[in-house]
Formats: C-alpha cells, structure tokens, sequence
C-alpha cells in the first residue's frame, strides 16, 4: 500500500484508480535532493465522488506515512478488510503480501513514501514493530499526528498541506542519528543487483555473520534481507512484464528463478494474484 506512486497502494495501472479522472485529485512532490535517501515522495489524494473504490498494493518496498484529514479508509493485509478495520491517520511497515485499502468517495488525505532506512529515522523505533501492521499514527508520533490531522484539514490549498508535511519530516529527519551504514550499503546491493545478490556475499562485504545481517534488518528494516530481496525481485518482473512485453518464461529466467513455476509462486505469495491474471488486469 505505498508504491512509490501514491497512496496506499495507489497505482497508475489501470483498474486500481477510479476509472474517471474526474472522480479523484491526485498531486505529486519529490522530496528535496538532501533527503532523496529517505524520502520518495509526497503525495496528496481526494476523491470527488461517491463510490467504493479498492486499491491492492503488492509487497511494496516503502514505507508510508498517511495522514487522513477526511473519511477513513478499510484496510487488511492479504485479505478483505472488515468494516471495522478503519484508519484514518496511520503507518504501516513492509508486508510481504498484498495489502487491500477500500475507500468511500470521501477520502482525502497526505501521504509520505518512505524508504526502510528514512522510516526508521522518521519512526525512531525498531521497524519489526511495524512491520505487517497496520500501526494509528497516535501511537508512534503521540499529539503530533493530531495537530497535524487538524492543520491539514483546516488549510485549503493542496500545495501548502504538502509544505506543511514536507517542513515537519525534514525537521524530524534532521534530529533523528544516522542511518545505520552497514544496513544502507546492504539495501543498496540488493536494490541494484534487482534482489539476485547472494545474502552470503552481502554479509562477507560487511564483514559480519548472516545472523548479525538478519538481526541488522530485523531492526532497521523490519524483515529478513532474503524476503526484502524477493520483494524486489518481485518488482523486477513486473517492470520488465509491464515495459518489454515479453514472455513470462523469459523474464522469469532472466530474473534468476528456477523456472516459471517458481516465479509464478512468488508471485502469487507478494501479490494475491497469478502474473496471467494481474497481466490481464492491468493490459
């Protein structure tokens, strides 16, 4: 529920926003250059008509922060959510599966799209215990998210609510330590070698134990380095799936699966759903 391209789980692909561009708002902002590490995006949504609308995002490889300033949303990691299981302002860790986020056409909100080491600093908690939850915004940022709820309601203007949210998450990422070397670096071999780099290889580079990288991103990314590297490899399909048009079989083997079959199970496991399916969903 927090791609990089908005909202929990808000994507661009066709199906999973309202089909009328007239029935939603949507703006963007990148964050400053200094704060690229941490930050992905900020975002701002609002629907504009009544509906129920239903966004599913895949294992996503961010972390958001969602500050409702309207209606709430329903949401469940991998299933349906119940009506009962409402959030307005919140903050999930990484989940290996999909999330489903149902809204009603009354919903407005902003959200912050952090990376696993600028949520950490943001948070200032261990990310294990936000990972696969679903964590109020009350309990981790205590008053603040409050007056932040209450400010972002009472200003009209969509680009200030965005510099209102921008100016309170640099100041916290400025007086947070720094992130953790050894678990950037670990990030960073994993993100670009597309979830292929070996764990072993990865903890010989940092001179230390496979244990001490599990508990290494236990602790500053909330779960195994194996899982996030399948996430990402995960999105390595669907990116080549999405901009190449090849088959299946080829973009399996040149993401390092064993076969097809393999991949599809991946698949399935971080999406909900078979590549065939969501291709067709998506085309």
């Amino acid at each position: 529920m927090y791609d990089v391209s908005g909202l929990p789980g808000l994507e661009t692909a066709a199906g999973l926003l309202p089909p009328d561009p007239d029935c939603f708002f949507l703006i963007r902002r990148p964050p400053q250059p200094a704060f690229c590490d941490a930050v992905l995006s900020f975002t701002g949504y609002a629907e504009r008509t009544s509906g129920h609308f239903r966004q599913i995002q895949a294992a996503p490889l961010a972390v958001p922060l969602i500050i409702s300033f309207s209606s709430f949303f329903t949401i469940a990691l991998g299933r349906t959510p119940k009506q009962d299981e409402r959030f307005a302002c919140f903050t999930s860790g990484l989940y290996a599966g999909p999330a489903v986020i149902d809204s009603f056409g009354a919903s407005a909100c902003i959200q912050v799209d952090f990376t696993p080491i600028g949520a950490r600093r943001f948070f200032g908690v261990p990310m294990h215990e936000l990972a696969a939850r679903m964590v109020p915004l009350d309990d981790i940022l205590g008053p603040l998210a409050w007056h932040l709820r209450e400010r972002l309601g009472a200003e009209p203007d969509w680009n200030r609510r965005l510099g209102i949210v921008e100016s309170i998450v640099y100041r916290r990422l400025l007086e947070a330590s720094a992130p953790d070397r050894k678990t950037a670096i670990a990030l960073r071999r994993i993100a670009t070698s597309h979830g292929s780099a070996s764990m072993a290889d990865i903890a010989a580079e940092l001179d230390c134990s496979r244990k001490h990288l599990v508990e290494m991103f236990h602790r500053n990314v909330g779960i195994a380095p194996k899982t996030y590297a399948r996430m990402v490899r995960f999105h390595r399909v669907r990116q080549l799936a999405m901009s190449s048009g090849r088959a299946m079989a080829d973009i399996a083997l040149e993401c390092g699966f064993s076969d097809q079959a393999h991949m599809s199970r991946d698949f399935m496991e971080f999406s909900g759903e078979t590549p065939s399916r969501w291709k067709r969903r998506v085309s």
